[in-house]
């Protein structure tokens, strides 16, 4: 036999025992494990789990009228309950965010206030930039479903049980799910997982995330030891840092001030029914759900444009980056560091908030009409004012979903803190906006209440301005500062190394 011939039969003589070469790409560890299944169920069980602080809320507002009748108060110190809550909900996350940062996201999980930051963080841990907008979206949709179907809940529960009734259904059902978050949620934290490969010390944690690398699709190396991320320690002032922090300040305070109008509406929208168009309580539960849906299909819609937005200014972006590259190589400028320099450069503004000025503009509009069509009952149809709602929620949660994305974006490596500094603020503003709602309806009228709204909102449009013209920049100067403070320490390392050599 000829030696073409061996070499042409040689690879039916390897054995089977060895295993197939896995493809160049895979040589690489993947960003996470977690495959496609998998990260959708993981960020269902996130959002499930986040369901609880938005039916905590909204459940009761259809009884809202017939608490203050029932306890003899007025309705305006019944939304104060509103007021306190929304204060609770802003501050909790602020705490635990941090910690959720540092100590895994399961630890938090009792903190049941604290399930929308430590969602987020979650998102930020399994996704990149790429695919980071569906799954946001996904996550702010299904947080999303209490705000349509809790005031359906609350009304009926109030008109068949009565209103206690709706407390009694709060803690079952927090307490449901707080055992299939034990059961189900794995450990994501990067510092403590990596990228899912690693194991926890945590017997039960390290059991959960077996089953999940076992049944992953994933290519990676069982043998491998991916690299951890920085471990940080626990900073509790960090959400109130990124809250006044040019990186982030002016853009949550616009949320804020949007977030606070939409819960203005929703919190009159119980009183204002049964005052102008004499509803009962499982009708003015109905007249919930228009809102919550339009909050649940805007968010899914958006979180896909989000990733298309992206994908589309990434392509373009890196197109430029090369041709930039070619050049300054054919000219023999090249510098190492420009691969760095690009995507510091990213025009990230562009990519995440482009449409935030068509939700906000959409928004204002959506509740002019709310205030101006209850003003007058006897003469608009009551439909009007409810489809008012459906856009205000389609563009309320839009604009939350763009926002929070894009902070997670920037403050990947503390993205529940970034999380729960949005919450903090929106809340916060919220609160009181829900205690100053009924009062300005009672002393100007619904049509200029919500019109000074409008107007207020209109004046915070300045945010988004300012972090679209600004935070590309202030966002190069700062990694620009960090590696310049990166070199200096390996300078220093290297002369004290040879100062030792040299003694």
């Amino acid at each position: 036999m000829s030696a073409g011939e061996q070499n042409a039969q040689s690879p039916a003589n390897v054995p089977d025992t060895v295993p197939p070469t896995l493809p160049s790409a895979a040589n690489e560890p993947p960003y996470s494990i977690f495959d496609k299944r998998q990260k959708p169920l993981i960020v269902l069980i996130v959002s499930t789990a986040a369901t609880f602080s938005s039916f905590a809320s909204n459940i009761y507002f259809p009884a809202l009228p017939t608490i203050a009748d029932d306890l003899n108060v007025s309705v305006e110190l019944v939304n104060l309950t509103v007021t306190s809550y929304l204060v609770l909900q802003g501050i909790a996350p602020s705490l635990w965010g941090p910690v959720s940062d540092v100590k895994g996201r399961r630890i938090a999980v009792p903190a049941a206030q604290s399930t929308i930051a430590i969602g987020s963080g979650v998102i930020g841990d399994i996704t990149t930039r790429a695919d980071r907008g569906g799954f946001t979206g996904i996550f702010q949709a299904g947080l999303l479903v209490p705000v349509a179907v809790g005031p359906v809940i609350g009304g009926a529960l109030a008109g068949s049980l009565g209103w206690r009734a709706i407390f009694w259904f709060l803690t079952i059902y927090s307490g449901v799910f707080l055992l299939l978050l034990i059961l189900l949620l794995p450990e994501t934290l990067r510092s403590i997982v990596a990228n899912g490969g690693r194991t926890s010390s945590n017997p039960i944690t390290r059991h959960l995330l077996s089953i999940y690398q076992k049944t992953t699709k994933v290519l990676w190396d069982p043998t491998a030891t991916p690299e951890l991320a920085a471990r940080k320690h626990v900073d509790v002032t960090g959400p109130f840092r990124i809250l006044i922090s040019k990186h982030a300040a002016p853009i949550i305070v616009f949320l804020a001030i949007y977030y606070a109008v939409w819960q203005m509406s929703i919190t009159a929208m119980s009183t204002l029914f049964e005052d102008r168009y004499g509803l009962s309580e499982t009708h003015i539960g109905l007249t919930f759900m228009a809102n919550g849906v339009g909050s649940t299909v805007g968010t899914l819609v958006n979180g896909k444009i989000l990733d298309i937005d992206y994908r589309r200014v990434k392509v373009k972006h890196e197109a430029r980056a090369t041709e930039t590259n070619i050049a300054t190589c054919r000219d023999g400028l090249a510098n190492p560091d420009d691969d760095a320099k690009s995507e510091d450069h990213f025009p990230l503004e562009k990519a995440r908030l482009r449409l935030v000025p068509l939700f906000s503009m959409l928004q204002c509009m959506s509740i002019v009409l709310f205030g101006w069509t209850i003003q007058y009952p006897e003469r608009v149809h009551i439909a009007v004012p409810i489809v008012s709602t459906f856009i205000t929620g389609w563009t309320a949660v839009s604009t939350q979903s763009v926002i929070m994305t894009y902070l997670v974006d920037v403050f990947p490596d503390r993205s529940a803190a970034a999380s729960a500094s949005l919450n903090l603020a929106r809340c916060l503003f919220a609160a009181g906006g829900t205690s100053a709602v009924m009062p300005m309806v009672d002393g100007i009228g619904v049509g200029w209440a919500f019109t000074v709204c409008v107007a207020v909102q209109l004046v915070a449009l300045l945010g988004p301005a300012v972090q679209g013209r600004c935070a590309g920049e202030w966002r190069w100067e700062a990694e620009r500062d960090k590696r310049r403070g990166r070199g200096w320490e390996e300078d220093k390392d290297k002369e004290n190394k040879l100062s030792g050599e040299a003694a």
